[in-house]
């Protein structure tokens, strides 16, 4: 098993090894005594997990309560945040309880949101099953819901007491949740650490996981450590999301986050190349690495009607909007550029004439 510590404002450690779901109970003592557990699931995950988790939790002394909502990003909003609050009022649970997250990137947002406010602040801790939460969404504290203006513009940031990742669970996942889950992984190469791009860049199989994870984990872990409130270098984690959250509103939410991301990497890489910032072959290696992972490079919407979604975005900062642009595989810095020229780097990144 791999273990790697979030050295932040609450330290906790992220557990990465085949089987941990049946010991979660086990694991779970080492950081909290005996007490009573909210499991925030969605309809699928709990098809698969919940009844194991649940089980290992008794097993050790925990007694459990469970949540579940429908799955997809369509639920993550203040409807079902507010529903969560009321079954953890119903239920009476107390600050000395927790919440166990399991599941992908939404209910890990969204359990985590709750646990944020749930009593001014309740312990939990994130158990991510999709590929996409283990690399990234459940390390790092950042929890939200989307409002009908954007994507995760309600949120708090709100650390966890533990993660345990099985890569395992990634074994009942549709191909397309893989390489949604694969855009992510991409993006640290992009931003960080050539070798892992490298790595990945014929695309990735099962044997693969264990590393990817552990890797993209230390990487994630880095940036939080360095910068936990998201005021600096942390953004460097959004790269293709200032876009690929546009895309995703602009489809009502029908293309997937990493999708989106893999699309929106694919303009500002192009983008950067037109503009002279990055080496002129970056394009072409990205776009190769996200074909082979079964990713798209292309989205319908124009460079306007991204940019008019983009400007809602929280990344927003008075009159400008932060990009993280790239000069080489490994190497990306953050851009300021002003709201009224979002369209034309856009443009920029898609063929369409600047005007």
């Amino acid at each position: 098993m791999d273990v790697v510590r979030v050295n932040v404002s609450k330290p906790y450690d992220v557990l990465i090894g085949r089987g941990i779901l049946d010991s979660v109970g086990e694991r779970l003592r080492e950081v909290s005594e005996p007490c009573r557990c909210a499991v925030i699931t969605d309809d699928i995950v709990s098809e698969l997990y919940k009844e194991r988790v649940v089980q290992s939790l008794e097993a050790s002394g925990f007694s459990a309560v469970s949540f579940v909502f429908q799955n997809g990003e369509q639920s993550k909003t203040l409807a079902t945040f507010g529903k969560a609050l009321e079954f953890l009022a119903e239920q009476k649970l107390s600050r000395t309880d927790l919440v166990v997250a399991l599941g992908g990137g939404v209910v890990g947002d969204l359990a985590g949101f709750v646990s944020s406010v749930y009593l001014r602040g309740v312990r939990f801790i994130q158990i991510p099953t999709t590929l996409l939460a283990a690399v990234d969404s459940s390390v790092g504290g950042k929890t939200a819901v989307d409002l009908a203006a954007g994507k995760n513009l309600a949120g708090a940031f709100y650390q966890p007491e533990l993660v345990l990742c099985d890569p395992d669970t990634l074994s009942t996942l549709p191909a397309e949740f893989i390489a949604d889950g694969m855009a992510e992984v991409i993006k640290y190469g992009m931003i960080y650490d050539k070798e892992l791009f490298s790595f990945v860049a014929g695309g990735a199989n099962s044997d693969m996981y264990e590393r990817i994870i552990r890797r993209c984990v230390e990487i994630k872990a880095h940036f939080v450590e360095n910068d936990e409130r998201d005021n600096g270098i942390r953004q460097l984690l959004n790269f293709g999301h200032t876009a690929g959250h546009a895309i995703e509103k602009c489809s009502n939410m029908t293309i997937t986050h990493g999708n989106a991301v893999a699309i929106g990497m694919a303009i500002v890489a192009k983008a950067c190349a037109a503009m002279g910032i990055a080496e002129q072959s970056l394009p072409s290696e990205l776009i190769s690495c996200l074909r082979n992972n079964n990713l798209p490079v292309e989205c319908e919407f124009t460079a306007q009607e991204l940019a008019a979604a983009a400007l809602s975005d929280k990344k927003r900062r008075g009159g400008s909007i932060s990009v993280v642009v790239v000069r080489a595989v490994g190497d990306s810095f953050l851009k300021p550029i002003r709201c009224e020229e979002t369209a034309d780097f856009f443009k920029q990144g898609m063929g369409e004439e600047s005007v």
